[in-house]
Protein backbone atom coordinates (compact mmCIF):
# COMPACT_ATOMS: atom_id res chain seq x y z
CA UNK A 1 0.00 0.00 0.00
CA UNK A 2 1.63 3.75 -0.93
CA UNK A 3 2.02 5.46 1.74
CA UNK A 4 1.77 8.71 -0.08
CA UNK A 5 -0.66 11.49 0.86
CA UNK A 6 -3.33 11.77 -1.68
CA UNK A 7 -3.33 15.57 -3.07
CA UNK A 8 -5.43 17.74 -1.65
CA UNK A 9 -8.50 18.54 -4.00
CA UNK A 10 -10.21 21.96 -3.83
CA UNK A 11 -13.29 19.41 -2.46
CA UNK A 12 -11.14 18.25 0.47
CA UNK A 13 -10.00 22.35 0.78
CA UNK A 14 -13.88 23.27 0.52
CA UNK A 15 -14.94 20.53 3.43
CA UNK A 16 -12.27 21.71 5.72
CA UNK A 17 -13.55 25.48 5.03
CA UNK A 18 -16.87 24.47 5.17
CA UNK A 19 -16.51 22.53 8.61
CA UNK A 20 -14.81 25.57 9.96
CA UNK A 21 -17.41 27.88 8.50
CA UNK A 22 -20.52 25.83 10.01
CA UNK A 23 -18.58 24.66 13.26
CA UNK A 24 -17.75 28.48 14.00
CA UNK A 25 -20.98 29.64 13.04
CA UNK A 26 -22.81 27.11 15.23
CA UNK A 27 -20.44 27.87 18.14
CA UNK A 28 -20.61 31.77 17.75
CA UNK A 29 -24.43 31.84 17.80
CA UNK A 30 -24.48 29.59 20.59
CA UNK A 31 -22.33 31.54 22.54
CA UNK A 32 -24.41 34.81 21.50
CA UNK A 33 -27.81 32.78 22.44
CA UNK A 34 -26.38 32.29 26.44
CA UNK A 35 -24.56 35.51 25.98
CA UNK A 36 -28.15 37.18 25.42
CA UNK A 37 -29.73 35.23 27.63
CA UNK A 38 -27.02 35.55 30.48
CA UNK A 39 -27.29 39.44 30.36
CA UNK A 40 -31.21 39.21 30.04
CA UNK A 41 -31.56 36.62 33.43
CA UNK A 42 -28.82 38.64 35.17
CA UNK A 43 -30.77 42.07 34.52
CA UNK A 44 -34.05 40.88 35.59
CA UNK A 45 -31.92 39.54 38.42
CA UNK A 46 -31.48 43.00 39.03
CA UNK A 47 -34.17 44.61 38.64
CA UNK A 48 -35.88 41.93 40.98
CA UNK A 49 -33.30 43.09 43.56
CA UNK A 50 -33.88 46.23 42.94
CA UNK A 51 -37.78 45.84 43.49
CA UNK A 52 -37.09 44.51 46.76
CA UNK A 53 -35.10 46.34 48.16
CA UNK A 54 -37.16 49.44 47.20
CA UNK A 55 -40.50 47.85 48.55
CA UNK A 56 -38.34 47.01 51.68
CA UNK A 57 -37.10 51.01 51.75
CA UNK A 58 -41.17 51.77 51.02
CA UNK A 59 -42.46 49.83 54.32
CA UNK A 60 -39.93 50.83 56.73
CA UNK A 61 -40.70 54.49 55.47
CA UNK A 62 -44.26 54.24 55.57
CA UNK A 63 -44.26 55.60 59.00
CA UNK A 64 -41.70 58.40 58.40
CA UNK A 65 -43.82 59.55 55.38
CA UNK A 66 -47.03 59.35 57.67
CA UNK A 67 -45.50 60.94 60.62
CA UNK A 68 -43.23 63.56 58.42
CA UNK A 69 -39.97 62.56 59.64
CA UNK A 70 -37.28 62.82 56.70
CA UNK A 71 -34.18 62.36 59.08
CA UNK A 72 -35.74 58.72 59.72
CA UNK A 73 -36.41 58.39 55.89
CA UNK A 74 -32.91 59.30 55.20
CA UNK A 75 -31.37 56.58 58.14
CA UNK A 76 -33.40 53.89 55.95
CA UNK A 77 -32.00 55.32 52.47
CA UNK A 78 -28.18 54.84 54.61
CA UNK A 79 -28.67 51.16 54.31
CA UNK A 80 -28.23 51.46 50.46
CA UNK A 81 -24.31 51.50 51.70
CA UNK A 82 -23.92 48.38 51.61
CA UNK A 83 -25.03 47.57 47.82
CA UNK A 84 -22.09 49.33 45.57
CA UNK A 85 -24.45 49.19 42.45
CA UNK A 86 -26.83 51.76 43.71
CA UNK A 87 -25.46 55.27 43.31
CA UNK A 88 -28.35 57.45 44.38
CA UNK A 89 -31.67 56.93 45.75
CA UNK A 90 -34.86 59.09 47.00
CA UNK A 91 -38.29 59.18 48.71
CA UNK A 92 -40.87 61.11 47.37
CA UNK A 93 -43.86 62.49 49.22
CA UNK A 94 -47.31 61.89 47.48
CA UNK A 95 -47.29 65.45 46.38
CA UNK A 96 -44.56 65.02 44.21
CA UNK A 97 -41.36 66.53 46.46
CA UNK A 98 -38.08 64.98 47.73
CA UNK A 99 -38.93 64.12 51.14
CA UNK A 100 -35.59 62.09 51.51
CA UNK A 101 -32.48 61.38 49.50
CA UNK A 102 -29.44 59.43 49.44
CA UNK A 103 -25.96 59.71 47.14
CA UNK A 104 -23.42 57.40 47.44
CA UNK A 105 -20.44 60.10 46.68
CA UNK A 106 -21.22 63.43 47.94
CA UNK A 107 -18.31 64.89 46.64
CA UNK A 108 -18.45 63.47 43.11
CA UNK A 109 -20.46 65.37 40.43
CA UNK A 110 -23.90 66.03 41.97
CA UNK A 111 -26.55 63.19 40.58
CA UNK A 112 -29.27 63.63 39.86
CA UNK A 113 -33.16 62.49 41.68
CA UNK A 114 -35.73 61.34 38.89
CA UNK A 115 -38.49 63.90 38.61
CA UNK A 116 -41.77 63.17 41.03
CA UNK A 117 -43.33 59.96 39.58
CA UNK A 118 -46.90 60.00 38.09
CA UNK A 119 -49.92 58.91 40.75
CA UNK A 120 -49.62 55.10 39.04
CA UNK A 121 -49.65 52.64 41.46
CA UNK A 122 -47.23 50.13 39.27
CA UNK A 123 -43.66 49.98 39.48
CA UNK A 124 -41.74 51.42 36.96
CA UNK A 125 -38.33 50.37 35.30
CA UNK A 126 -36.47 52.44 32.75
CA UNK A 127 -33.12 51.13 31.29
CA UNK A 128 -30.40 53.52 30.48
CA UNK A 129 -27.05 52.66 28.68
CA UNK A 130 -24.89 52.76 31.84
CA UNK A 131 -28.20 52.38 34.51
CA UNK A 132 -31.47 50.99 35.76
CA UNK A 133 -33.86 53.49 37.01
CA UNK A 134 -36.64 52.26 38.90
CA UNK A 135 -39.35 53.82 41.08
CA UNK A 136 -41.71 51.94 43.33
CA UNK A 137 -44.89 53.15 44.99
CA UNK A 138 -45.40 52.94 49.19
CA UNK A 139 -48.68 52.15 49.76
CA UNK A 140 -50.13 52.16 52.86
CA UNK A 141 -53.67 50.55 54.22
CA UNK A 142 -54.44 50.46 50.30
CA UNK A 143 -53.40 54.55 49.29
CA UNK A 144 -50.55 55.69 47.51
CA UNK A 145 -48.77 57.75 50.71
CA UNK A 146 -45.36 58.34 48.14
CA UNK A 147 -42.65 56.51 45.93
CA UNK A 148 -39.47 55.25 46.37
CA UNK A 149 -36.33 55.80 43.39
CA UNK A 150 -33.60 54.05 42.99
CA UNK A 151 -30.44 54.60 40.47
CA UNK A 152 -28.45 51.87 39.95
CA UNK A 153 -25.09 51.07 38.25
CA UNK A 154 -24.73 48.09 35.36
CA UNK A 155 -21.07 48.01 35.96
CA UNK A 156 -21.15 44.71 37.15
CA UNK A 157 -22.95 44.06 33.84
CA UNK A 158 -20.75 45.06 31.53
CA UNK A 159 -17.56 43.30 33.38
CA UNK A 160 -19.83 40.03 33.24
CA UNK A 161 -20.42 40.57 29.78
CA UNK A 162 -16.73 41.35 28.59
CA UNK A 163 -15.50 38.26 30.86
CA UNK A 164 -18.32 36.11 28.73
CA UNK A 165 -16.80 37.36 25.29
CA UNK A 166 -13.40 36.47 26.64
CA UNK A 167 -14.25 33.08 27.12
CA UNK A 168 -16.76 32.68 24.34
CA UNK A 169 -13.84 33.68 22.62
CA UNK A 170 -11.14 31.04 23.40
CA UNK A 171 -13.53 28.31 23.40
CA UNK A 172 -14.12 29.08 20.12
CA UNK A 173 -10.57 29.34 19.07
CA UNK A 174 -10.03 26.09 20.53
CA UNK A 175 -13.07 24.42 18.77
CA UNK A 176 -12.05 25.97 15.39
CA UNK A 177 -8.71 24.48 15.84
CA UNK A 178 -9.84 20.64 16.61
CA UNK A 179 -12.72 20.68 13.89
CA UNK A 180 -9.65 21.86 11.49
CA UNK A 181 -7.61 18.34 12.69
CA UNK A 182 -10.33 16.24 13.01
CA UNK A 183 -11.44 17.49 9.31
CA UNK A 184 -8.07 16.46 7.79
CA UNK A 185 -8.12 13.12 9.04
CA UNK A 186 -11.33 12.10 7.33
CA UNK A 187 -11.41 14.47 4.26
CA UNK A 188 -9.97 11.42 2.17
CA UNK A 189 -12.31 9.02 3.07
CA UNK A 190 -14.89 11.50 2.23
CA UNK A 191 -13.76 12.68 -0.84
CA UNK A 192 -14.73 10.25 -3.39
CA UNK A 193 -17.98 8.48 -2.62
CA UNK A 194 -19.17 12.16 -2.57
CA UNK A 195 -17.86 13.57 -5.90
CA UNK A 196 -19.33 10.16 -7.74
CA UNK A 197 -22.32 11.30 -5.26
CA UNK A 198 -22.45 14.81 -6.70
CA UNK A 199 -21.85 13.87 -9.96
CA UNK A 200 -24.93 11.42 -9.86
CA UNK A 201 -27.12 14.37 -8.84
CA UNK A 202 -25.82 16.92 -11.35
CA UNK A 203 -26.81 14.93 -14.17
CA UNK A 204 -29.81 13.68 -12.89
CA UNK A 205 -30.58 17.20 -12.18
CA UNK A 206 -29.94 18.39 -15.95
CA UNK A 207 -31.48 15.09 -17.32
CA UNK A 208 -34.31 14.86 -15.07
CA UNK A 209 -33.33 10.98 -15.64
CA UNK A 210 -34.30 9.16 -12.66
CA UNK A 211 -33.44 6.10 -13.88
CA UNK A 212 -29.87 7.30 -13.23
CA UNK A 213 -27.80 5.25 -10.13
CA UNK A 214 -24.84 6.43 -7.95
CA UNK A 215 -21.92 4.28 -7.77
CA UNK A 216 -22.85 2.12 -4.52
CA UNK A 217 -19.76 1.57 -2.07
CA UNK A 218 -18.59 -1.75 0.26
CA UNK A 219 -17.91 0.53 3.06
CA UNK A 220 -21.34 1.08 5.02
CA UNK A 221 -20.72 4.25 7.01
CA UNK A 222 -22.43 7.11 6.63
CA UNK A 223 -22.22 7.79 3.13
CA UNK A 224 -22.37 4.40 2.60
CA UNK A 225 -25.59 4.53 3.98
CA UNK A 226 -25.93 7.76 1.88
CA UNK A 227 -25.49 6.69 -1.51
CA UNK A 228 -27.70 3.60 -0.90
CA UNK A 229 -30.44 6.19 0.35
CA UNK A 230 -30.16 8.56 -2.53
CA UNK A 231 -30.18 5.51 -5.30
CA UNK A 232 -33.36 4.38 -3.07
CA UNK A 233 -34.74 7.58 -3.29
CA UNK A 234 -33.87 7.86 -7.41
CA UNK A 235 -35.91 4.81 -7.13
CA UNK A 236 -39.09 6.27 -5.20
CA UNK A 237 -38.62 9.18 -7.18
CA UNK A 238 -38.66 7.26 -10.25
CA UNK A 239 -41.94 5.44 -9.40
CA UNK A 240 -44.00 8.32 -7.96
CA UNK A 241 -42.91 10.20 -11.43
CA UNK A 242 -44.44 7.94 -13.48
CA UNK A 243 -47.15 7.91 -11.20
CA UNK A 244 -47.31 11.29 -11.21
CA UNK A 245 -47.70 11.73 -15.04
CA UNK A 246 -50.40 9.03 -15.13
CA UNK A 247 -52.54 10.87 -12.56
CA UNK A 248 -52.19 13.97 -14.38
CA UNK A 249 -53.30 12.27 -17.50
CA UNK A 250 -56.58 11.51 -14.89
CA UNK A 251 -56.76 14.66 -13.72
CA UNK A 252 -57.33 16.47 -17.04
CA UNK A 253 -59.93 14.29 -17.64
CA UNK A 254 -61.97 14.93 -14.67
CA UNK A 255 -61.13 18.65 -15.19
CA UNK A 256 -62.67 18.59 -18.18
CA UNK A 257 -65.64 16.67 -17.36
CA UNK A 258 -66.02 18.85 -14.11
CA UNK A 259 -66.03 21.78 -16.77
CA UNK A 260 -68.79 20.22 -18.62
CA UNK A 261 -70.62 19.63 -16.04
CA UNK A 262 -70.45 23.15 -14.53
CA UNK A 263 -71.42 24.45 -17.77
CA UNK A 264 -74.48 22.05 -17.82
CA UNK A 265 -75.65 23.65 -14.64
CA UNK A 266 -75.02 27.26 -15.95
CA UNK A 267 -77.27 26.42 -18.57
CA UNK A 268 -79.62 24.70 -16.43
CA UNK A 269 -79.87 27.44 -14.10
CA UNK A 270 -80.39 29.89 -17.25
CA UNK A 271 -83.27 27.62 -18.15
CA UNK A 272 -84.55 27.86 -14.95
CA UNK A 273 -84.34 31.61 -14.36
CA UNK A 274 -85.66 31.90 -18.10
CA UNK A 275 -89.07 29.28 -16.63
CA UNK A 276 -89.27 31.55 -13.73
CA UNK A 277 -89.74 34.91 -15.79
CA UNK A 278 -92.10 33.70 -18.35
CA UNK A 279 -93.54 30.36 -17.29
CA UNK A 280 -94.63 31.75 -14.10
CA UNK A 281 -95.07 35.18 -14.22
CA UNK A 282 -97.94 34.33 -17.34
CA UNK A 283 -99.69 31.95 -15.31
CA UNK A 284 -99.53 34.76 -12.45
CA UNK A 285 -100.34 37.97 -14.38
CA UNK A 286 -103.58 35.70 -15.50
CA UNK A 287 -104.58 34.94 -12.05
CA UNK A 288 -103.92 38.67 -11.39
CA UNK A 289 -105.95 39.31 -14.23
CA UNK A 290 -109.16 37.15 -12.99
CA UNK A 291 -108.91 38.64 -9.92
CA UNK A 292 -109.42 42.11 -11.28
CA UNK A 293 -112.01 41.11 -13.56
CA UNK A 294 -114.05 39.36 -10.63
CA UNK A 295 -113.16 42.43 -8.11
CA UNK A 296 -114.52 44.89 -11.13
CA UNK A 297 -117.91 42.31 -11.93
CA UNK A 298 -119.30 41.01 -9.25
CA UNK A 299 -117.37 42.01 -5.90
CA UNK A 300 -120.78 43.79 -5.31
CA UNK A 301 -122.21 40.75 -5.59
CA UNK A 302 -120.38 38.88 -3.04
CA UNK A 303 -120.87 38.80 0.39
CA UNK A 304 -118.15 39.95 2.89
CA UNK A 305 -116.21 36.59 3.48
CA UNK A 306 -115.41 36.01 -0.26
CA UNK A 307 -114.79 39.31 -0.48
CA UNK A 308 -112.49 39.09 2.00
CA UNK A 309 -110.94 35.48 -0.33
CA UNK A 310 -110.70 37.84 -2.80
CA UNK A 311 -108.55 40.23 -0.70
CA UNK A 312 -106.79 37.56 0.42
CA UNK A 313 -105.94 36.10 -3.38
CA UNK A 314 -104.87 39.31 -4.42
CA UNK A 315 -102.01 40.13 -1.97
CA UNK A 316 -101.23 36.70 -2.39
CA UNK A 317 -100.49 37.37 -5.73
CA UNK A 318 -98.76 40.44 -5.75
CA UNK A 319 -96.40 39.08 -3.02
CA UNK A 320 -95.85 36.25 -5.11
CA UNK A 321 -95.28 38.25 -8.17
CA UNK A 322 -92.83 40.14 -5.56
CA UNK A 323 -91.22 36.94 -4.31
CA UNK A 324 -90.56 36.20 -8.16
CA UNK A 325 -88.98 39.11 -9.28
CA UNK A 326 -86.62 39.29 -5.99
CA UNK A 327 -85.17 36.03 -6.73
CA UNK A 328 -84.50 37.02 -10.52
CA UNK A 329 -82.60 39.58 -8.73
CA UNK A 330 -80.39 37.77 -6.36
CA UNK A 331 -80.07 35.12 -9.38
CA UNK A 332 -78.73 38.11 -11.49
CA UNK A 333 -76.16 39.59 -8.97
CA UNK A 334 -74.10 36.49 -9.05
CA UNK A 335 -73.80 36.16 -12.75
CA UNK A 336 -74.15 39.60 -14.13
CA UNK A 337 -70.94 40.92 -15.82
CA UNK A 338 -69.54 43.66 -14.51
CA UNK A 339 -68.32 47.38 -15.46
CA UNK A 340 -66.29 48.80 -13.16
CA UNK A 341 -66.64 52.84 -12.79
CA UNK A 342 -66.66 56.06 -10.99
CA UNK A 343 -70.12 55.27 -8.45
CA UNK A 344 -71.41 58.49 -6.91
CA UNK A 345 -73.67 57.06 -4.40
CA UNK A 346 -74.77 59.94 -2.39
CA UNK A 347 -76.30 61.37 -5.69
CA UNK A 348 -77.66 57.47 -6.06
CA UNK A 349 -79.01 58.41 -2.22
CA UNK A 350 -80.67 61.55 -3.00
CA UNK A 351 -82.35 59.87 -6.24
CA UNK A 352 -83.73 57.10 -4.21
CA UNK A 353 -84.87 59.29 -1.46
CA UNK A 354 -86.65 61.53 -3.73
CA UNK A 355 -88.45 58.13 -5.43
CA UNK A 356 -89.96 56.97 -1.97
CA UNK A 357 -90.81 60.44 -1.40
CA UNK A 358 -93.05 60.53 -4.35
CA UNK A 359 -94.39 57.56 -3.83
CA UNK A 360 -96.10 58.14 -0.41
CA UNK A 361 -96.01 61.38 -0.26
CA UNK A 362 -98.24 62.10 2.83
CA UNK A 363 -95.18 60.41 5.08
CA UNK A 364 -93.03 62.65 7.19
CA UNK A 365 -89.65 61.87 6.63
CA UNK A 366 -86.52 63.41 6.98
CA UNK A 367 -83.49 62.74 4.42
CA UNK A 368 -79.95 63.50 5.66
CA UNK A 369 -77.53 62.75 2.88
CA UNK A 370 -73.59 63.31 3.05
CA UNK A 371 -71.48 64.27 0.83
CA UNK A 372 -69.33 61.25 0.39
CA UNK A 373 -66.05 60.10 -2.45
CA UNK A 374 -67.11 58.49 -5.25
CA UNK A 375 -66.73 54.35 -5.26
CA UNK A 376 -65.20 52.15 -8.11
CA UNK A 377 -67.97 49.61 -8.85
CA UNK A 378 -70.54 48.31 -11.17
CA UNK A 379 -73.09 51.54 -10.84
CA UNK A 380 -76.37 49.49 -11.92
CA UNK A 381 -75.84 46.69 -8.62
CA UNK A 382 -74.44 49.22 -6.36
CA UNK A 383 -77.76 51.30 -7.66
CA UNK A 384 -79.66 47.65 -6.10
CA UNK A 385 -77.77 47.96 -3.10
CA UNK A 386 -78.72 51.72 -2.09
CA UNK A 387 -82.85 50.15 -3.40
CA UNK A 388 -82.35 47.77 -0.85
CA UNK A 389 -80.74 49.69 1.96
CA UNK A 390 -83.44 52.96 1.59
CA UNK A 391 -86.53 50.12 1.18
CA UNK A 392 -85.62 48.65 4.12
CA UNK A 393 -85.33 51.96 6.25
CA UNK A 394 -88.52 53.20 4.40
CA UNK A 395 -90.60 50.41 5.47
CA UNK A 396 -89.05 49.71 9.11
CA UNK A 397 -89.86 53.69 9.71
CA UNK A 398 -93.54 53.47 8.32
CA UNK A 399 -94.61 53.46 12.23
CA UNK A 400 -93.63 56.72 13.41
CA UNK A 401 -95.44 59.99 12.47
CA UNK A 402 -91.91 61.53 11.96
CA UNK A 403 -89.17 59.37 10.89
CA UNK A 404 -85.44 60.54 9.91
CA UNK A 405 -83.27 58.16 7.49
CA UNK A 406 -79.75 59.24 6.88
CA UNK A 407 -76.96 57.93 4.67
CA UNK A 408 -73.71 58.91 5.36
CA UNK A 409 -69.80 57.70 5.69
CA UNK A 410 -66.35 57.64 7.73
CA UNK A 411 -63.05 56.46 8.02
CA UNK A 412 -61.90 53.38 9.58
CA UNK A 413 -59.38 51.22 9.83
CA UNK A 414 -60.31 49.43 6.65
CA UNK A 415 -61.28 52.35 4.27
CA UNK A 416 -64.38 54.43 4.02
CA UNK A 417 -67.08 52.70 4.84
CA UNK A 418 -70.38 54.14 4.28
CA UNK A 419 -74.03 53.18 6.52
CA UNK A 420 -77.44 54.08 5.71
CA UNK A 421 -79.02 54.76 9.07
CA UNK A 422 -82.82 54.83 10.59
CA UNK A 423 -84.62 55.21 13.64
CA UNK A 424 -87.20 52.94 13.06
CA UNK A 425 -88.11 49.34 14.55
CA UNK A 426 -84.66 47.70 14.63
CA UNK A 427 -83.91 44.10 15.27
CA UNK A 428 -82.43 41.84 18.57
CA UNK A 429 -78.98 42.33 17.79
CA UNK A 430 -78.25 38.73 18.85
CA UNK A 431 -79.72 37.35 15.69
CA UNK A 432 -77.83 39.87 13.74
CA UNK A 433 -76.49 36.58 11.69
CA UNK A 434 -79.95 35.63 9.86
CA UNK A 435 -80.28 39.32 8.34
CA UNK A 436 -78.50 38.28 5.24
CA UNK A 437 -80.02 34.92 4.88
CA UNK A 438 -82.35 34.36 2.05
CA UNK A 439 -85.92 34.42 3.57
CA UNK A 440 -84.67 35.14 6.98
CA UNK A 441 -87.23 37.67 8.52
CA UNK A 442 -86.70 38.87 12.30
CA UNK A 443 -89.92 40.41 12.34
CA UNK A 444 -93.56 39.40 10.82
CA UNK A 445 -94.99 39.44 7.86
CA UNK A 446 -98.23 41.06 9.66
CA UNK A 447 -95.86 43.94 10.99
CA UNK A 448 -93.43 44.67 8.49
CA UNK A 449 -94.51 42.61 5.30
CA UNK A 450 -91.67 42.07 2.08
CA UNK A 451 -90.33 38.25 1.27
CA UNK A 452 -86.58 38.49 3.33
CA UNK A 453 -84.64 38.37 0.24
CA UNK A 454 -83.38 42.05 -0.27
CA UNK A 455 -80.56 41.91 2.39
CA UNK A 456 -79.19 39.14 1.32
CA UNK A 457 -79.13 40.81 -2.54
CA UNK A 458 -76.99 43.41 -1.00
CA UNK A 459 -74.08 41.19 0.82
CA UNK A 460 -73.84 38.94 -2.38
CA UNK A 461 -73.03 42.52 -4.85
CA UNK A 462 -71.01 44.02 -1.49
CA UNK A 463 -68.85 40.69 -1.78
CA UNK A 464 -68.50 40.82 -5.63
CA UNK A 465 -67.26 44.24 -5.08
CA UNK A 466 -64.63 42.28 -2.65
CA UNK A 467 -66.43 44.05 0.21
CA UNK A 468 -68.26 43.11 3.35
CA UNK A 469 -71.77 44.60 4.98
CA UNK A 470 -72.76 44.08 8.73
CA UNK A 471 -75.25 45.73 10.93
CA UNK A 472 -75.98 47.21 14.13
CA UNK A 473 -78.98 47.72 16.72
CA UNK A 474 -79.23 48.69 19.83
CA UNK A 475 -83.29 48.26 19.41
CA UNK A 476 -84.32 51.07 18.57
CA UNK A 477 -82.87 52.22 15.04
CA UNK A 478 -81.16 50.69 12.70
CA UNK A 479 -77.70 51.01 10.76
CA UNK A 480 -76.10 48.89 8.12
CA UNK A 481 -72.59 49.80 6.82
CA UNK A 482 -71.04 48.67 3.90
CA UNK A 483 -67.30 48.73 2.53
CA UNK A 484 -66.20 48.23 -1.24
CA UNK A 485 -63.01 47.29 -2.52
CA UNK A 486 -61.83 48.86 -5.51
CA UNK A 487 -62.80 46.78 -9.00
CA UNK A 488 -60.75 47.91 -11.78
CA UNK A 489 -61.56 45.83 -14.74
CA UNK A 490 -64.72 44.22 -16.04
CA UNK A 491 -65.73 41.22 -14.75
CA UNK A 492 -67.32 38.89 -17.31
CA UNK A 493 -69.68 35.92 -16.05
CA UNK A 494 -69.47 32.56 -16.71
Amino acid sequence: MSTTSPRVSPLSRKLNWMNLFVSGSALLLASMAFLAYDQFTFRQTMVRNLSAQAQIIGANSASALTFNDPQAAEKTLSALRSFPDIVAAGIYASDGHVFARYVRDPKSSPVAIATAPSNTTDELVESRSDEILLVSPIILEGKKIGAVYIRSSMTALSHRFWRYILIAAIVLLVSLIVALLISTVYRHALVGPIVNLAQTAQNVSEQKNYSLRATPIADKTEIGLLIDAFNDMLQQIQVRDQALLHAQGELEERVQQRTQQLVVANHELEAFSYSVSHDLRGPLQTINGFVHMLSADYESKLDDRARDYLKQLRLSSRRMSELIEDLLNLSRVSTTGMQAGRVDLSEMARNTASTLQSREPARQVEFVIASCPAVEGDSRLLQIVMENLFNNAWKYTSGHAKARIEFGCEKRQIGTVYFVRDDGAGFDSRQADRLFKPFQRLHSEAEFPGTGIGLATVQRIVQRHGGRVWGESAGHGATFYFALSAVKEQSRAS
